[in-house]
């Protein structure tokens, strides 16, 4: 494994993550959260795409109304909703957990995404009122990020960071800086 400067290897990375996330609620709130802010840029790059005609995106226009990317995010509320009802992917099933956290992130995004169409009930996206939905989204983004890493995950982190491992090696070279002519006290005892 690979060390960059000082940022120890990815091994002390997952001992962080199961430290924080191994309980499965907490974990769905990382992937939730993940999932939000990855389906937001995504979509963002994918609607500015559409507006300059650029890639192969279009908008989904079925028999002439234009269906926006909300109605997919509602969807997968109501079903991330539903699922979680029944008690699927809300108890200890990993993997159920796992795909409905990212579904409910995702859904979120998509729907926040248009807020500002819910709001004032227009399309106003490309608009100065379509901020709206952009405040909507980083308020509820931070909130879910400060509720899934909190206080405890970044100090650690920070910590795992920044102060380097301590090694025996370190020990002497620091002893030496410190105690000059100890070694040499040593030696003369002899």
């Amino acid at each position: 494994m690979l060390s960059f400067g000082r940022i120890r290897p990815a091994r002390d990375l997952r001992s962080l993550y199961h430290k924080y996330f191994d309980d499965s609620r907490r974990e769905r709130q990382l992937l939730s959260t993940c999932s939000f802010f990855l389906t937001f840029g995504t979509t963002r790059l994918i609607t500015h795409a559409i507006r300059a005609e650029r890639g192969p995106f279009r908008n989904i226009t079925p028999g002439g109304r234009h269906i926006h990317h909300m109605t997919f995010g509602i969807t997968g509320l109501l079903g991330v909703g539903y699922l979680w009802l029944l008690e699927i992917g809300t108890n200890e099933q990993r993997r159920a957990s796992r795909i409905t956290s990212g579904g409910y992130g995702a859904g979120a995004a998509l729907t926040l995404d248009e807020f500002a169409l819910w709001l004032n009930l227009q399309d106003d996206y490309w608009t100065k009122q379509g901020r709206e939905s952009i405040d909507a989204i980083v308020l509820f983004g931070s909130l879910l990020t400060l509720s899934v890493l909190g206080r405890g995950f970044f100090e650690d982190l920070y910590a795992d960071i920044t102060k380097p491992k301590r090694t025996a090696p370190t020990r002497a070279l620091r002893y030496l800086r410190h105690h000059p002519r100890g070694p040499l006290k040593t030696l003369l005892r002899r």
